[in-house]
């Protein structure tokens, strides 16, 4: 039932809204018409900012406090390897944002690089959310912390850990694959902020092997 109390536009189905569009217009090739209660213009640009700089836009929301020193761009380089594959060198860009609300935005983007450090090909992407547990009072509650991770290779991870000062430790409690993903099925990160610089290390389990050191990192503050 819709809003207004119209059952029968509410169970309109799509053979409905294309005979509503031929109606417009008869013949072939004529546009579904909009559903109704839907505007012809365009929105308005999205309102709320959202901010890597501390220095503007919103107020970093209080459970977000022992999160503080992650927030910016980072840029650096790290060394790769597995037991199934060589090893590899890559350079790495993360983003820690926030809009004002209890979660940071992670993107990471990372490209391999030769010997000389010179871009071969795109690698690993991931985006997700870092969410420390809040209380009633809206700060942050004990040292529990909630990370979701989606991959584009057909991969997504819910990792649950602990921050101890700027440390950061994480272990999956669960990983969803798709039928095309490869067999990835835990992890284990370990992220510190160390002399001004961000650190991480990933162990991976995957493939038929035990959990090994899978990508480790320095990365540099460059904005932020």
């Amino acid at each position: 039932m819709s809003e207004d109390g119209n059952a029968d536009q509410a169970a309109a189905g799509p053979a409905d809204a294309g005979r509503g569009g031929a109606a417009q217009g008869d013949g072939a090739g004529a546009k579904p018409g909009l559903p109704p209660g839907f505007p012809s213009q365009t929105a308005p640009a999205y309102p709320y900012e959202e901010t890597h700089d501390l220095r503007v836009g919103p107020d970093l929301h209080p459970s977000l406090l022992g999160l503080l020193p992650y927030v910016g761009v980072w840029r650096g380089w790290g060394k790769g390897g597995y037991p199934t594959i060589e090893d590899f060198d890559f350079a790495q860009e993360i983003r820690f944002s926030h809009d004002g609300r209890p979660f940071l935005y992670y993107e990471s983007r990372s490209w391999l690089v030769d010997a000389a450090r010179q871009p071969i090909r795109p690698a690993a992407r991931e985006v997700g959310w870092w969410r420390p547990q809040v209380g009633p009072n809206g700060a942050r509650d004990g040292d529990e912390i909630e990370v979701e991770l989606a991959h584009p290779t057909g991969i997504m991870e819910l990792y649950l850990g602990r921050m101890t000062g700027t440390q950061v430790e994480l272990g999956t409690d669960a990983v969803l694959r798709s039928g095309s993903a490869k067999d990835v099925s835990a992890g284990h990160r370990l992220y510190g902020i160390v002399e001004g610089a961000l650190l991480y290390a990933y162990d991976m389990t995957a493939m038929g092997q035990e959990s090994s050191p899978h990508l480790s990192a320095r990365l540099e503050r460059v904005a932020g």
